[in-house]
């Protein structure tokens, strides 16, 4: 075989439908599945916004049973899990349904695993660790920008040892997407610059993972330009569905990308410190971004140069060194203009936190493809930048 040869690449992803109102298709995908009773999974947030009612009369449309699992906190956690897999056992559900963001979306793709194995979903951490397929699974993002809808990821707190762990693989991506705008509605501006921050790291670290192809990095550039693009109007305009439209196709796109790329530093570290304060993971992102970039630039110079141009920066005559410094600028000026000042020092991570959150980070997963060779030094002294 000649070396110029690209090496293999997978793509996966589920059955997408993109587009304002979607969401009243899930009856129909129901029926297809043969559903004979759905296990709603989501949240009390979701629930007063309505979101769950419009799922309700499309099943019901379909004359399909249905019961509602919400007690899913914010960073869904083991018992959430365990306690929802009893539930559709119980009531003899055959289908999932998840509407909500990352958190519901996470616990609804758990809860298959924990059904189809009959296992503690602790016992996935890690991998390519799913043998058996789970039950059907769609899945109803209502923010714009964790992609569990698109993704091989489940993420799941564990309170117990105040840590997060991840599942990869392709068993864990649902076989349905219905992806509306119109859900996104309900955001409140800081869920909507928290996800919208997600999304663009997606987009950011699935670019220059050693995990990036040509099946990849279109959709990476494309997301980074229209959440650039449209994030700051959009928080600024709530009732835009046009511009939820962009960010939410953003927010697919990266997720395609970092699916099938994986992802970095900025995950790794944003994991462990999400399972050790229960933070908003999109603001454990905001934190640790541009401190990840600066780590990382000499690893990947020619591709974070990519980035820049695409989120507009002039590298016109500039040398690699003034690239990194803009981009860096960049970053922190739209995180300021949406609302993120914070540090970790101000969520109360000290000095002596370092460790234990480094090395967490160093058994994520996402650490292996990040363009820069880290240790767990590496680690803990980034962590004392964004401190």
């Amino acid at each position: 075989m000649s070396h110029s040869l690209s090496p293999l690449r997978k793509f996966v992803s589920p059955e997408i439908m993109f587009g304002a109102g979607c969401r009243h298709n899930v009856g129909n995908y129901a029926k297809t599945f043969g559903a004979r009773k759905v296990l709603i999974v989501t949240d009390p947030g979701v629930i007063a916004a309505g979101w769950v009612a419009d799922v309700e009369a499309s099943l019901q449309a379909q004359a399909i049973d249905y019961c509602i699992y919400s007690a899913v906190s914010p960073n869904p956690r083991v018992e959430e899990v365990m306690l929802g897999a009893e539930l559709y056992r119980e009531n003899h559900c055959d289908v999932i349904v998840a509407v909500g963001g990352g958190s519901p979306m996470d616990c609804g793709k758990g809860i298959g695993i924990v059904v189809a194995h009959g296992r503690n979903i602790l016992e996935f951490e890690g991998v390519d660790t799913l043998h058996v397929p789970s039950p059907p699974l769609i899945l109803i993002p209502t923010t714009a920008g964790t992609s569990a809808d698109v993704s091989q990821f489940v993420i799941i707190s564990n309170q117990q040892e105040r840590m997060k762990f991840s599942i990869v693989s392709k068993a864990a991506v649902p076989d349905v997407s219905l992806i509306d705008p119109e859900t996104t509605l309900s955001m409140d501006p800081f869920l909507s610059a928290c996800t919208g921050i997600d999304a663009l790291v997606h987009a950011i670290e699935a670019f220059v993972s050693t995990g990036h192809g040509p099946l990849t990095d279109p959709h990476a550039l494309e997301a980074m330009r229209l959440i650039n693009g449209n994030l700051v109007q959009m928080i600024a305009n709530p009732a835009d569905v046009a511009l939820r439209e962009k960010i939410m196709l953003g927010s697919m796109q990266a997720g395609l990308a970092f699916s099938n790329a994986i992802l970095g530093a900025v995950h790794a570290m944003s994991h462990s410190l999400g399972g050790f304060l229960d933070l908003p993971h999109g603001l454990c992102n905001a934190v640790l971004v541009e401190h990840v970039v600066a780590f990382n630039y000499n690893s990947a110079p020619d591709r974070f140069k990519v980035i820049a141009q695409t989120l507009g920066i002039d590298c016109r005559g500039l040398n690699h060194r003034q690239i990194r410094t803009r981009l860096v600028e960049h970053l922190i000026a739209l995180k300021r203009t949406i609302g993120f000042h914070e540090t970790l020092g101000l969520h109360g991570v000290s000095t002596s936190d370092i460790p234990f959150l480094s090395q967490h980070a160093m058994h994520d997963p996402c650490i292996l493809t990040n363009p820069r060779e880290s240790s767990q030094r590496d680690v803990e002294v980034v962590y004392g930048e964004a401190l």
